[in-house]
Order: C-alpha cells, then sequence, then structure tokens
C-alpha cells in the first residue's frame, strides 16, 4: 500500500499553476518592452549574449524540482507488514445518491456537494470504525469496500458525480440491498447504513429493502437532501435547466414522506439536511449510540520510506539548474545545447 505520511503538504502543489501564471506573464511583458525599443529581430543581434530558451529551461528545471521537494514534504511511502488488529468500533455503509436530481440547488452549494461536506465530516470523526461507500441512480455500484482507510474513503468523496452511474433513475432499494450484502461477514460490530437521497424513488422497494437491513441488525438512518418545495436541476455547462418532453421545467422536489418511511423501517432516524451542520450533528450522535465491538482488520505496522529518490532527484536537478545560465555562456555554448531551440523558437 502506497501512501503519504504527511497528505497536507501536497496543498502546496496548488502553487505551481500560480508559478507558471506568473513565469508566462513575465515573460509576456519582457517581449512587449523589448517591441517598445524597436524590431526584436534587430535588436537580438546588438545582443548576442542574451539567450530565449535558457529562461525558460531554468524554470522549469525550478519547477520540477520544487514538485520533488513537496513530494518530498509529503513523505511517501510503501506499506511492508500486514497485521491483523483488533479495533473497538462499527460498521458504517454510506449509500449516496447521484442521480441528476442532486444537482438541485434549494441546498447550497447544491444537494450532492452538501452531502459530499456532510460525508468528509462524518469520516472526519471516525478512528476505529469501518466505512464503505456505495452510490446510486438508476443502478447501484460499491464505489469503497468497507474499510479502515479514511485516506481512500475522502478521495473517493471528492471525487463524485452524477457520471459515476450511466443509468439515471433512484434505485434506493438496489442501493440499501448492495449496502447489507457489503458488511461481509457477521460480526458483533453494530451495523448502520446511512442513505443521503433526495427521496424520489422509481425503481423499487426502498422500504421493503429497509425492513430487510433492520432485520439482519442493521440500523438504517436518511439524511433527505432538498426542499419540499424543490428546485430545477441546472443542465452541466449551459445557464438553462432540465425540462420535461413537453418543455416545462422540471422540479425536483424533497419526498420526505418517503425518507421517513425508509428510516422508520430500517429502525434509525430520518433528518433534512439543510445550509447549516444540523444533519451532521445528528447523525453523529446517533452513530455515538451504537454499540462498539471488536473489528478485526488488516493493517500495514510497517511502512518503508521512499522519499530518497525524490529528494535525490531534486538535488540533482539544482545542481543542473547552477550551470544553466539565463545569457549565453562562451564555454558551455560550445556544446550548442540550445541553439537548435533557439532557432526554432526564434522562427516560430
Amino acid at each position: 500500500m502506497f501512501r503519504f505520511a504527511h497528505p497536507e503538504y501536497l496543498f502546496l502543489l496548488l502553487l505551481i499553476p500560480v508559478l507558471i501564471g506568473v513565469f508566462v506573464y513575465t515573460t509576456i511583458q519582457k517581449r512587449r518592452r523589448i517591441k517598445q525599443f524597436g524590431n526584436p529581430d534587430l535588436l537580438a543581434e546588438l545582443m548576442p549574449n542574451v539567450s530565449v530558451v535558457r529562461p525558460q529551461v531554468k524554470f522549469y528545471i525550478q519547477l520540477i524540482a520544487i514538485i520533488l521537494v513537496i513530494i518530498v514534504l509529503a513523505q511517501p511511502q510503501f506499506g511492508t507488514k500486514m497485521e491483523k488488529e483488533k479495533r473497538q468500533g462499527i460498521e458504517v455503509m454510506i449509500a449516496l445518491d447521484v442521480s441528476n436530481s442532486m444537482m438541485a440547488q434549494d441546498i447550497q452549494p447544491n444537494r450532492l456537494e452538501k452531502a459530499k461536506q456532510v460525508l468528509s465530516k462524518l469520516v472526519d470523526d471516525m478512528t476505529n470504525d469501518k466505512v464503505g461507500l456505495v452510490v446510486f441512480a438508476g443502478d447501484a455500484y460499491t464505489q469503497l469496500p468497507i474499510t479502515v482507510d479514511y485516506v481512500s474513503a475522502k478521495m473517493f468523496l471528492s471525487s463524485i458525480s452524477p457520471k459515476l452511474v450511466p443509468r439515471q433513475g433512484t434505485a434506493i432499494g438496489s442501493a440499501i440491498d448492495l449496502c447489507i450484502k457489503s458488511f461481509g461477514e457477521k460480526s458483533e460490530a453494530g451495523r448502520t447504513i446511512i442513505l443521503i437521497t433526495d427521496g424520489e424513488n422509481h425503481e423499487d422497494d426502498a422500504v421493503g429493502a429497509a425492513k430487510l437491513a433492520l432485520n439482519n441488525g442493521i440500523v438504517l438512518n436518511v439524511i433527505g437532501m432538498g426542499k419540499p418545495d424543490g428546485a430545477p436541476i441546472p443542465v452541466e455547462g449551459t445557464m438553462s435547466f432540465w425540462k420535461d418532453k413537453d418543455g416545462n421545467v422540471v422540479v425536483s422536489k424533497l419526498n420526505e414522506e418517503m425518507c421517513k418511511n425508509i428510516a422508520i423501517a430500517g429502525g434509525g432516524s430520518y433528518v433534512r439536511a439543510d445550509n447549516t451542520n444540523a444533519a451532521y450533528k445528528i447523525i453523529s450522535k446517533n452513530l455515538e449510540k451504537i454499540a462498539k465491538s471488536d473489528i478485526k482488520t488488516q493493517v500495514f505496522s510497517d511502512y518503508n520510506e521512499q522519499f530518497q529518490s525524490f529528494a535525490l532527484f531534486a538535488l540533482l536537478l539544482l545542481v543542473v539548474d547552477t550551470f544553466v545560465f539565463d545569457r549565453k555562456n562562451k564555454r558551455l555554448s560550445r556544446w550548442k545545447i540550445f541553439n537548435l531551440k533557439e532557432k526554432f523558437v526564434k522562427k516560430g
């Protein structure tokens, strides 16, 4: 298993596009200033030591070195030893609706993004629990098998969109059935399903699936996304909304009655999400009430550091950078390393 010991440092990679933008901007400004003095081709003859390519080469060498240093700071590691471990926790399967109706914006920024925010906070609270993820629309798919790898859980959450499920619809019953099967072998640990949906079920018997979950000792909690008054569904990449066959704008409404019935059948609770953290707090308290028990899991107990090669390569690039000058060097110019590229740039 590969991991970063300090993944928070990877956020520094967001600086890379900024650095590229600044470099491109300053390069354009330099060219404009040169044009103010006269014809660039004539000026180039008057400045034989000025290189067009070398500053670019130096910049990209430094940029790659910065990226490698950031990776070193994040401390890449490979797991080398697996051990079975017992933890006191619960098992949680999340069933997340990713149908197009979840893009409605009666909750900000939209129903799906708000659901992902709630789930992200719930995962942050987990320490010894197992968590898995099922996404569904017209069909249900296991996005993340039940695991204690919270980093992967957060990563999968961030990438979720309606495009994950090709067939549209809202097959809540299928999602619940898949969650039940995803728990695997029977365990003494408390088990629960967190269903997040707007309740527009058009496919199957969701209430019957919730009863089946309860019969298997699995409590089902429901978070309703949206408002009873509803909202139109934006068409991605446009300023318009989804319309029916008659040309009328489709308004997606939260089916609160359906959500409540599913929660009652599953022996859990129902809460409607809004623009506050109320839904997260209620579900979090419900999870705390579930009896914890020993959970057997395999974890990596030993990791090998892998940052050395990245650090060595970064150091090598910095050494090379010291030998690449902004201006042409008489000794190094004999090698004609940059000549062909510079001719190509001038012709372009």
